[in-house]
């Protein structure tokens, strides 16, 4: 059997290695944006995060991974297990450290279990399994997994399901009049004119992959990205050297929009680009009328029509993506409980809460701004 291994630097592996587990169609799990995560202070342990990707080997050979981090809170995750943790404390037991099996801050599905087979995903969850209850940790949680891998998970590892707005072109769509056109009156007609209001102010737009950034755009769409943090109370994680870092080792998956006015940005939304799909990832800017919906939503949208992208997949949450193209589609966790009490309580729980999921997708979907046979 593979011998398995929690690595807490991915430094330790070469690029080569891992990136060979996967098809590098998703940025997030490759090793020059997880390794430069650690790599550039974007990862703290006061803020709940250390390294321990999982790892199996056939002597010094990788033959499956998971990236995956020790929490000591569960910030920064987008999978919410707040009163899973405030439960276990109200019966004397610890739920931290807990393991985690996801991409920091990074609310997008993508590869996680990192195999060449499913024969060897299943090791690869079974073992991860073993090793986390002979830690004498609480819990393992990997989010976000497509849903391809739900064949590698036992009955014991619990689903959770939640709701993000997507973009997807269902493949006829050329340029955005095609999409426009795709919607009802109501929709069109609202799209058309918050768009011809932000124009009417004489902001335009410059898009700029990562190796046409300059260092004046990284350091604008930083303080952007700094701004909206400290609008929300919330601490930044990204720095100005993991933009620089990014902008150098993926230069074509980073793409900045920037909104200028008077020849200065005013705005900018910072996505990553997949082999299919367009990520958009953090934005800031000032509070021009409809500057936020050109920004994050029409720009990226027009931006997958002329690159031939079929998804934009621009964060999580926001009933508002809804009237602008973005439809409901489900996301998903497993969630694997070491007290066994707790995990079937909570499996309960997690059926609950899914054909609740379940019914606000149907809610949502009833309310497409598209014509019938567009509704994707």
């Amino acid at each position: 059997m593979p011998d398995p291994r929690f690595l807490h630097r991915l430094s330790d592996i070469p690029a080569a290695d891992w990136d060979a587990l996967h098809d590098g169609r998703n940025p997030f799990v490759s090793h020059a944006f997880l390794s430069g995560l650690e790599e550039h202070g974007c990862l703290r342990t006061e803020w709940g995060w250390r390294p321990r990707h999982f790892t199996l080997w056939d002597g010094e050979s990788l033959r499956a991974a998971i990236p995956g981090y020790l929490k000591d809170n569960s910030h920064g995750e987008f999978v919410f297990d707040h009163a899973w943790a405030h439960a276990y404390e109200r019966h004397g037991l610890a739920y931290f450290p807990k393991w985690l099996g996801a991409v920091p801050y990074s609310p997008v599905t993508g590869p996680r279990l990192l195999a060449a087979d499913d024969t060897t995903r299943q090791h690869l969850v079974q073992a991860l399994r073993s090793e986390v209850a002979r830690m004498g940790w609480s819990s393992a949680h990997i989010n976000f997994h497509p849903a391809a891998d739900d064949p590698a998970f036992g009955a014991d590892w619990l689903l959770r399901e939640d709701i993000q707005f997507q973009w997807h072109n269902p493949g006829h769509w050329q340029d955005f009049d095609g999409f426009l056109a795709a919607m009802d009156h109501k929709h069109r007609k609202n799209i058309r004119q918050e768009r011809a209001k932000l124009a009417r102010t004489g902001v335009t737009y410059r898009i700029v992959h990562g190796d046409e950034a300059t260092e004046a755009d990284l350091q604008a769409m930083h303080q952007f990205y700094l701004q909206t943090f400290s609008e929300y109370g919330n601490s930044p994680a990204l720095t100005l050297p993991f933009l620089h870092h990014m902008a150098r080792v993926m230069p074509r998956q980073v793409v900045i929009f920037l909104a200028m006015l008077d020849d200065a940005p005013v705005a900018g939304a910072l996505c990553l680009r997949g082999g299919d799909t367009l990520y958009g990832r953090y934005w800031g800017g000032t509070t021009l009328p409809g500057l936020h919906f050109e920004t994050c939503y029409y720009q990226g949208i027009a931006y997958c029509l002329r690159e031939g992208l079929s998804r934009f997949e621009p964060g999580a949450q926001g009933e508002h993506k809804l009237a602008r193209g973005f439809l409901p589609h489900t996301v998903r966790s497993r969630h694997w409980i070491a007290e066994p009490d707790f995990a079937a309580a909570l499996a309960g729980w997690c059926r609950q809460e899914r054909a609740e999921v379940a019914q606000y997708a149907n809610t949502l979907a009833a309310h497409s701004p598209f014509k019938a046979p567009d509704a994707v």
